[in-house]
């Protein structure tokens, strides 16, 4: 059998994370009752006429800087003309000529080292709104709040060869977006979406073999599924003799197949033309540099800066900076309480022990940096126990409650007079003469029982360091 090369380009749909949708005033709130989010501009109306949303355009260009990208000082939004059920103007206003965005490239880790990821373009467009088929009905229904909600679109070139680079990519492109507050990137609610463009030739060619497009998927693993099937597909089409067909195809992540929608478009087949409603968007020197100055750190600075001012390992810091939500609340936390490695391990640890017991995603996080630091705080001086506050935690994490407070409320306090823990261990001691045994003859492991005891009895309140050393004392003296 022949040695198959997989090539790989994206198209990446991101919705901006403006208030209102990029040619009228309708909100772009996510999750609003269907046909609420609507006017004139956005269903489509005849005489109704776009005004754009300067937001739209300043995010777009973040992101272009962003990414390296040059950014284009005069450009134009075009119309592509299609027809189709969600698109109630029968066109969608995009830019083809003069992208807002072009020559741009990140850089991904691979297994194989750093590698450069080429940008051909990001161009400004509306989304479409939604169908929702209801097979029960048989019958699909149209929702237009979508309609008009501002996208960029992040073509890149075809330089990926294998599901893990494209995973890499789009994580970089989603971490680098997120950070600059262009769009939250929630994959599961469509505010990121990618259309995959893969084609297989014979490794050492340099021609490219004809390629598929497998629209919208949204999320990681769906993308690397079907990454994979669509490459044994071609393979196994090529190993029989038989041609691959341009075409665009949908993927089926419950069944784990993709099939056929329809053969692929050109250009010319959507009948481009300039946008008669809308003048040329022309992009000052003054205006770029004021975007510029506004461009925050981005994640691979922050591991930088969490390595080196904050004494974190590497791990922690890339598992921190992998989302914007946990930098700022690991930053406000640290500025509180000035311990960033305590500060790590609660959100290394039980802040993500919890998200996966909840099913949460690190953006969903509500309690507050104060009460993060708090935590951190309580358990660190010995106020409470470590079990103690983990328990309390919990209340944190779902309740944002004050942990302070929680636990004079509770009676939660660790014990630390000396003269009750003392009378306790002794009663213990008085009831485990075996492990008090045990302990004299050199097996070091039975104070740990003994303390265990002395834990149960106290509740779990107790300090432990201060068991610890009473109970030294007290059995040294037997």
């Amino acid at each position: 059998m022949k040695e198959y090369e997989t090539v790989i380009g994206l198209e990446v749909h991101v919705e901006l994370a403006t208030k209102t949708k990029i040619f009228c005033g309708c909100s772009t709130a996510f999750g609003a009752a269907p046909n609420t989010h609507t006017c004139p501009v956005c269903t489509g109306m005849p005489g109704s006429l776009p005004v754009l949303n300067k937001q739209v355009v300043e995010y777009a260009a973040a992101v272009g800087l962003a990414l390296n990208c040059e950014i284009t000082k005069y450009s134009k939004f075009d119309r592509k003309n299609y027809f189709y059920p969600d698109n109630p103007q029968n066109y969608q206003i995009s830019q083809l000529y003069l992208p807002i965005c072009r020559n741009g490239s990140v850089e991904i880790q691979t297994e194989s080292g750093k590698k450069l990821i080429g940008i051909h373009e990001i161009h400004m467009e509306e989304d479409a709104g939604k169908l929702i088929h209801d097979e029960w009905d048989d019958v699909s229904l149209v929702d237009y709040n979508r309609s008009g909600v501002p996208l960029i679109e992040i073509v890149s070139e075809p330089d990926m060869r294998s599901a893990q680079e494209v995973i890499a990519y789009l994580d970089k492109l989603r971490t680098t977006i997120q950070y600059l507050g262009a769009s939250d990137c929630k994959l599961q609610e469509g505010s990121m979406r990618a259309d995959v463009n893969l084609s297989v030739r014979e490794r050492g060619t340099d021609s490219f073999g004809t390629r598929t497009e497998m629209k919208n998927l949204n999320s990681f693993k769906a993308i690397a599924r079907a990454i994979e099937n669509e490459t044994n597909r071609q393979i196994d089409l090529l190993e029989s003799g038989e041609a691959v067909v341009q075409e665009t195809r949908r993927w089926d992540d419950a069944k784990g197949y993709s099939y056929a929608m329809r053969s692929k478009e050109d250009a010319q087949d959507y009948r481009y033309f300039p946008e008669p409603d809308l003048v040329p968007i022309v992009i000052s020197e003054e205006w770029l540099a004021q975007i510029r100055a506004r461009q925050p750190q981005l994640r691979d600075e922050k591991i930088v800066l969490y390595k080196e001012q904050y004494g974190l390992p590497d791990y922690d810091a890339d598992i921190i900076t992998g989302s914007k939500k946990l930098a700022d609340l690991f930053e406000a936390a640290v500025k509180i309480c000035e311990k960033p490695k305590k500060v790590s391990n609660w959100l290394m640890g039980e802040t993500m022990r919890l998200l996966n017991e909840s099913g949460k995603e690190p953006e969903d996080i509500s309690f507050s940096p104060e009460n993060l630091a708090k935590i951190v705080e309580l358990a660190d001086s010995g106020q409470v126990t470590n079990t103690v506050a983990k328990e309390v935690f919990v209340e944190v994490f779902h309740n944002n409650v004050d942990p302070v407070q929680y636990v004079e409320e509770k009676g939660l306090k660790s014990v630390n007079d000396e003269g009750k823990l003392r009378s306790v261990i002794e009663q213990i001691i008085k009831e485990n003469p075996k492990s008090v045994e045990d302990y004299k003859n050199g097996k070091q492991k039975a104070i740990g029982y003994l303390v265990g005891q002395t834990m149960k009895a106290m509740k779990g309140k107790a300090n432990p360091a201060i068991v610890n050393q009473i109970l030294t004392e007290c059995l040294g003296d037997i």
